[in-house]
Parts: structure tokens; C-alpha cells; sequence
């Protein structure tokens, strides 16, 4: 990576914890090419979203009223409802258990794919990285609430069909669609956000006035939709793993 394209937050991390950081990929034998920015831009920008989540979250713990709600709070409200009736009608009664960890998704994908409108600023959903990473959670969170419910064994079994027999065609079909999810969910969000990105970055370096504004609104618009769809998938994947039935 060329020294302009580290983008100001990445060498401010850099300038702080190369050094920690730089000890911590030694111990674990992972040597960078450049020592004195271990730190990449997709990390970087993770770091910042999270920040600016916890930032958001305890100014509106200073603000958090029963009887005069502010615009903020009634934001997260609704959208917290939101995705309660949408566990209850795909997953079951059951579903507001799910909540919080879909939710907590939601909102991260959502602000990672939105940082990147901020100019001096990147998405970190327009790395595959970081996409497959998310994914991954999903895919892990999903099989554990599936084995936690239902017990491991009992878990394992849907995943051979409804005839013993049938066992030993169906388990590798299985195992390989369940890791096809995960590729599915990291890919379809990398490659909307990423050519949101590009698009815009082209056209902003084109015409910087009028034009550019007609993608911003679009790329606002496909980064709800991701951060919406991913959810939506883990919830009708979490459908699946904790139902009783199969």
C-alpha cells in the first residue's frame, strides 16, 4: 500500500500502537510487510465504526426518557421494533431472543457501509474481509443457537434428511449449502458496497456538483438495503437451525 493511500485515521492508529500491535502479530508468527503500518485501512475504519456506535449509544443513554422521547431514541426505537416483528413473523414466538445480536449486526453493517460517504473516509464493507467476517459470525451464531436448542447430536441429524439412508448423500450437500451462505452473505455485501464506492468516487472525480449527488442518494439507499438483507438472511437462517421440526 502506497504511503497516500493510508488514509488519516489509519496512520493515527498506526502512530499509536504499531508498536503493541506489531509485538502481537510476532507472537503469532504473522510478520507485516511494513512495520511501521501494520495496521490497514479496513481495520482502521472497523475501529472508527465502532467508536462512533458506542459514541451514538451513550449520548443517547444521557438522554433516554419514558415520557419525552428524543428524535434520536425514537429512531432506534422504531428501528429496534422493526426487527422484533420481523424475528417474530420468520423465526417464531421465540425470536426476540435474537434480537440483540441481529440488530447489533445490523447496526455496525449499516454505519460501516455509510462511513464511507464521509470524504477522507472508506467503507470496511467494501473489503471482502471484512464482509467474511460478518458472515462468519452469522454462520457462527446461527449453529450455535441451533445446537444450544436442540442439543448437538439432534442438531447434527437434520443435516442427514429424514431417512438414515439418505445420510450419506445429503450430509455433504448440506455442510457444503450452510458454507454457501456465508459465501453468499460476505460477497453480496462486498460487491454492493464496493461498486457504490467506486461509482461514486468516479463520477464525484467527473462532475463534482449535481450528478454525483443522484449516487449518493442511491448508494444511502443500497447501504440500508444491505445492512436490511443481511439481517433478513440471518433471521430465516436462524429460522431454520432452531426450529423444532425438520
Amino acid at each position: 500500500m502506497h504511503a497516500e493511500e493510508i488514509l488519516w485515521f489509519t496512520r493515527l492508529l498506526n502512530r499509536l500502537f504499531a508498536g503493541a500491535v506489531n509485538k502481537f502479530l510476532a507472537a503469532l508468527h504473522i510478520h507485516v510487510e511494513n512495520a511501521a503500518q501494520p495496521i490497514p485501512n479496513y481495520i482502521a475504519m472497523q475501529v472508527l465504526v465502532a467508536l462512533i456506535i458506542v459514541a451514538v449509544f451513550v449520548f443517547l443513554r444521557t438522554r433516554l426518557s419514558m415520557d419525552q422521547p428524543g428524535r434520536l431514541q425514537h429512531i432506534f426505537e422504531v428501528a429496534t421494533e422493526f426487527v422484533r416483528d420481523q424475528s417474530h413473523e420468520i423465526i417464531g414466538h421465540h425470536g426476540h431472543e435474537f434480537v440483540p445480536m441481529v440488530l447489533t449486526l445490523g447496526i455496525f453493517i449499516l454505519f460501516s457501509n455509510l462511513i464511507g460517504l464521509v470524504p477522507s473516509l472508506l467503507s470496511p464493507t467494501a473489503n471482502i474481509q471484512v464482509t467474511l467476517g460478518c458472515a462468519l459470525v452469522a454462520f457462527t451464531y446461527y449453529h450455535f443457537q441451533g445446537a444450544r436448542r436442540q442439543g448437538p447430536i439432534q442438531y447434527l441429524k437434520h443435516f442427514g434428511g429424514p431417512v438414515w439412508w439418505l445420510a450419506p448423500l445429503l450430509f455433504p450437500i448440506e455442510i457444503f449449502s450452510h458454507c454457501a451462505r456465508a459465501l453468499s452473505l460476505s460477497v453480496r455485501l462486498y460487491a454492493n458496497i464496493f461498486a457504490g464506492d467506486l461509482i461514486f468516487l468516479i463520477f464525484f472525480g467527473l462532475v463534482p456538483l449535481g450528478v454525483p449527488m443522484v449516487f449518493l442518494g442511491l448508494h444511502t439507499f443500497v447501504s440500508f438495503l444491505q445492512a436490511y438483507i443481511f439481517m433478513l438472511l440471518t433471521m430465516v437462517y436462524l429460522a431454520g437451525a432452531v426450529a423444532e421440526e425438520h
